[in-house]
């Protein structure tokens, strides 16, 4: 009997089908000569501090350092204590059964660095001796498994992508573990404060962006537009410096040549500059920039995204979605003019695919060399029909995605206008010849800036123009943006450094902080960790957040390239470089991070960050951790459980009052004259609202 384990029961049953194995045993499935069985997850994982003797948390056991790490059955919290898992147990026993009777094992885990160290875990501590065989495939199709199938490889041949995946299993028990515990001393809190290899430079990174856009100074500055006229169009032109003073920049205006200071032609044309621009079409999506998309597009986070890529994956309609690959061969490239035939009826896509079928594709995403363990996300030749919204909207993502990146260039012609009226002004816009890829989504041009013009008229050198109309304009300087998931992950690619080009952050993602497949995760915990919060699409740190950040952001743990540096090293062991050395590296480094923690010694205030008003919503003025909420009877705050006594009525002297008169009040502290108010005595008058110590006074 030839055994295949997959990674979970879902995709045992779709490789069971394939075969036509129908015999549901307790645990697996059999026929034709094959067993199918599953784990869950993880079901095998390293052992605890306690399994070397590291009992409770004591200064005295810092770092702790095990020499051989060894494997324990994957735990549950059982009233107060951690009991083996009954599920998993009862698995690995079916596990073990299957292993001894098998002639042939074939490991069918996700192909990748995880899904091979869940395997491996379970053949280790199932003490399994026999040799196996590796399935590896980039998709689900019935095709791609039966041809994964006729080419299965020796297990051996992943030995180096195992020992990547238990260092990197074994660098975080090591930093993760006495990280946490040497903070958490540290501070004197009773509470966990959670550290790990990438969370930590993770939540640095948000943290310092947050402070950075908080402690941010705007600086005015001034300009001069000014707008001409050709031929009946009008476009503006941006004086050519920057003016730190208004009286400045108004005294090159005066000097302007306007039609209203009796000048009928007074902006000379410096110089035309014309230059055609090939836009490139952009790669094909990697799991990274597949959420980095689907987060600006539709609002998805990067979890979500991978969730419902896998259910795609599953679903036979697209390929291996974890993959971190931007590229595909020349083998897959054959088989692209058949998935854009597919797209040709497609309703948003249809007119897009049509147009590329039976022409020459674009091959920038062609390299075989860049390709890693799987290539760049694909669609598969499934009908991609009965799917639901959201599936549809990353579908179409990575449909459209693979349109644009084997489509033409955009061809743009880029043209900057000097104009010289006393100073000089330039005009600058662009225009597209042909839209090439960019006809896909239909993607318009982003404006650089709200006073230029996409659309310039033809103008030549000397020539003189009517200047119409000229103001001072008032601005300032702006901070960076707060990070989002879609910049968080871009910057995490390249563990913080701001990067545009595709092609240069592809080289550099062997360096980035943690992989497309763990970044998700890496936010999710960032946020169970009451560390960040989510408010719109922005990431936030609480003031627990930075309160840890405070201690750590001066410290190694939380330097973002040094932990990209880690991870091009577990690449390089996935190439064959020495495993000791890395252990020995990670054991240096996790002393060193464990007595910076120690000797730090601040504490960390664990109390909840007040939340964060929302658009239109107001913070309560009383404990300022509230929301002030309104009802028909009152505006109160939402911390009233907590003790907050925070209220404004909103009937008054028979006057019942606006949601804005209350939020002047609490904004201002006092409304403009309101008229409707009677006495007790019934007679009508007029008052302004005052709100004062806690309470609402009448002005009269």
């Amino acid at each position: 009997m030839k055994l295949i384990l997959a990674e979970k029961p879902s995709v045992a049953r779709e490789l069971a089908r394939v075969f036509g194995a129908t015999t549901r045993k307790d645990g697996y499935i059999e026929g034709k000569g094959y067993s199918f069985t599953w784990a869950f997850g993880h079901l095998v994982q390293l052992a605890g501090p306690q399994a070397y003797g590291y009992n409770g948390w004591n200064r005295d056991n810092l770092p702790m350092l095990p020499e051989r790490f060894k494997l324990a059955i994957r735990q549950v919290k059982e009233k107060d204590k951690f009991v083996d898992d009954p599920g998993v147990v009862k698995q690995l026993r079916t596990i073990k059964t299957l292993f001894d009777e098998a002639t042939e094992i074939i490991v069918a885990t996700d192909a990748g660095r995880e899904g091979e160290l869940i395997f491996r875990y379970i053949y280790y501590h199932l003490k399994c001796k026999k040799p196996f065989k590796r399935l590896w495939i980039s998709s689900q199709t019935d095709e791609a498994i039966k041809d994964g199938f006729r080419n299965l490889k020796p297990g051996t041949d992943y030995d180096t992508l195992f020992y990547s995946a238990q260092c990197r299993s074994e660098a975080d028990w090591m930093v993760g573990l006495n990280a946490t515990q040497a903070l958490s001393i540290a501070a004197g809190n009773r509470s966990v404060l959670s550290l790990g290899r990438v969370q930590t430079p993770t939540l640095g990174m948000i943290s310092s962006r947050f402070l950075e856009n908080k402690n941010f100074k705007p600086e005015t500055y001034f300009q001069v537009a000014v707008a001409l006229q050709k031929g009946g169009q009008v476009f503006k032109a941006l004086s050519a410096e920057n003016y730190k003073t208004r009286e400045q920049a108004q005294q090159v205006a005066d000097e302007v040549k306007d039609v209203s200071g009796g000048f009928a032609l007074g902006g000379e044309i410096a110089g035309v500059e014309i230059k055609p621009k090939k836009e490139q079409p952009p790669l094909l999506h990697d799991l990274s920039s597949l959420q980095q998309e689907a987060n600006k597009r539709k609002g998805f986070t990067a979890e979500q995204t991978l969730n419902i890529a896998q259910t795609l994956y599953e679903a036979k309609l697209i390929t291996y979605p974890r993959t971190g690959s931007r590229y595909i061969g020349d083998d897959v490239f054959a088989s692209v003019p058949g998935l854009i035939k597919v797209l040709t009826h497609h309703l948003v896509f249809g007119r897009a695919a049509k147009d590329l079928d039976e022409k020459t594709l674009n091959k920038r995403s062609v390299n075989a060399k860049k390709v890693t363990d799987h290539h760049a996300l694909l669609i598969t030749p499934n009908n991609a029909s009965g799917i639901n919204a959201d599936q549809r909207a990353v579908y179409d993502l990575i449909a459209g995605r693979m349109l644009e990146a084997f489509h033409k260039e955009c061809l743009k012609e880029l043209t900057k206008i000097t104009v010289v009226s006393g100073a000089k002004f330039i005009a600058s816009g662009t225009v597209i010849i042909s839209a090439g890829w960019r006809a896909v989504f239909n993607d318009k041009e982003e404006k650089a800036d709200e006073e230029t013009d996409s659309l310039l008229p033809k103008v030549t050198t000397g020539e003189e123009l009517p200047i119409i109309e000229k103001n001072v304009l008032e601005k300032q300087t702006k901070p960076k943006p707060l990070y989002n998931e879609a910049s968080l992950l871009r910057n995490m690619e390249t563990a913080g450094k701001e990067i545009e080009d595709d092609e240069l952050r592809q080289a550099m993602k062997e360096t980035g902080l943690g992989t497309p497949a763990t970044r998700a995760g890496i936010i999710e915990t960032l946020l169970k960790r009451e560390y960040v919060v989510r408010e719109k699409k922005n990431l936030l740190p609480t003031e627990k957040g930075l309160a840890v950040y405070d201690v750590v952001k001066d410290k190694r743990i939380a330097q973002a390239e040094l932990t990209g540096l880690w991870e091009k090293r577990l690449e390089e062991i996935r190439n064959g470089a020495s495993v000791q050395d890395f252990k020995a590296e990670i054991k240096a480094y996790t002393r060193t991070i464990t007595n910076e923690l120690l000797a730090g010694g601040k504490t960390i205030s664990l109390v909840s960050a007040p939340p964060i008003p929302k658009e239109g919503e107001l913070l309560c003025p009383a404990c300022g951790k509230g929301i002030v909420r309104f009802n028909d009877k009152a505006a109160g705050c939402s911390e009233y459980r907590s003790g907050c006594k925070f209220v404004i009525w909103r009937t008054m002297a028979e006057k019942k009052l606006t949601d804005n008169q209350i939020k002047l009040l609490i904004t201002k502290g006092k409304t403009g004259m309101l008229k409707g108010f009677k006495s007790k005595e019934g007679n009508p008058f007029d008052a302004a609202l005052e709100f004062a110590e806690g309470r609402v006074k009448f002005i009269k």
